[in-house]
């Protein structure tokens, strides 16, 4: 694991985070279910909770809302128990479960009302906000509605409050690129009011987009706990450069920098460069003409891969 990020995160007092997991473990037998999982997620940060189909996401998240009674452990949710104290947490949380089942209701509009019924709000323009840039259309039958448009209306239920703690479960299943990048904007605008924000997602490039912390879960485990500010902060960069002058990678970069590769079917080099190398760098490369540099990115996928050797894909349907 990320020694520093979890030593951070322990080190923060109680009064600093929404939700305080320790030792939570639920055996379903043959090796289904959560074995002793400890997890903190401060206030105000967006928290992703990425793995496998079957990892464990979905039955953390029902336990996180009191759904599930845990064998061992325990979990704080805004300093409550989340099973003695359900009700009065629903009222401070969002949530979008994995799986949307409505109830027996006409259509979109008919159980938005409801759910804000539910929890006393009246006030409905940001509910008329978030349904215009999903360019939802509410008063669609719920039975006829396709993935995409039940997902939105969810997700319209699970912001439409303000709430402090927003819990979303694989949020843009079944949504489309445009739409992604409304969602995405709408969590960084709840982020910016100081909503406590806990995603579940496999997509490795919208949880770099939007989250301070990532959790890896596989086989009921968190394996590792990583900040992107960890990520994006390497005290290097790497750099594929291609040359115009045949046989010039050869040459290049033979003094004072970390030469990761050579490629003479491409007359490029792949080179490591220290931060307080970078006017060095530059200058080297005016010693031959270039076809082009490109700055290979370190990103959360290529942390996992090189950290794991896995791959994360589908979704979770565990329970």
């Amino acid at each position: 694991m990320s020694k520093a990020t979890i030593d951070y995160l322990n080190s923060l007092p109680d009064e600093k985070i929404a939700i305080d997991i320790k030792g939570l473990t639920k055996d379903y037998g043959k090796g289904r279910g959560l074995f002793d999982i400890s997890l903190r997620v401060p206030l105000g940060c967006t928290f992703g909770y990425c793995g496998t189909n079957g990892a464990g996401k979905t039955t953390t998240l029902r336990h996180i809302m009191g759904f599930v009674k845990p064998d061992k452990g325990t979990i704080k949710v805004l300093g409550l128990d989340p099973r003695k104290d359900g009700a009065e947490i629903k009222k401070s949380i969002g949530y979008l479960p994995g799986e949307i089942a409505f109830p027996t209701l006409n259509t979109g509009s008919d159980f938005i009302a409801s759910q804000a019924s539910l929890i006393g709000l009246t006030d409905m323009s940001k509910a008329e906000s978030i349904i215009n840039r999903l360019q939802l259309d509410p008063t669609a039958n719920l039975k006829r509605m396709s993935k995409g448009m039940k997902q939105k209306t969810a997700l319209v239920t699970a912001f439409m409050h303000s709430p402090n703690l927003i819990l979303l479960d694989e949020p843009t299943t079944g949504l489309d690129p445009l739409m992604r990048e409304a969602f995405i904007e709408i969590i960084e605008e709840e982020k910016a009011r100081g909503a406590t924000i806990l995603m579940s997602n496999h997509m490795f490039d919208e949880l770099e987009e939007t989250c301070d912390y990532v959790a890896f879960i596989q086989e009921g485990k968190i394996i590792d706990v990583v900040s992107m500010e960890e990520i994006h902060s390497r005290p290097y960069r790497e750099y594929f450069i291609a040359y115009l002058d045949e046989g010039a990678y050869q040459e290049a970069f033979k003094e004072g920098f970390e030469v990761m590769g050579r490629y003479e079917e491409r007359n490029g080099i792949m080179i490591k460069v220290d931060l307080e190398k970078t006017q060095e760098f530059l200058a080297e490369l005016g010693k031959f003409r270039l076809k082009s540099v490109n700055e290979i990115r370190y990103t959360l996928e290529r942390y996992f891969m090189e950290t794991f050797g896995g791959n994360i894909n589908g979704s979770d349907s565990q329970e």
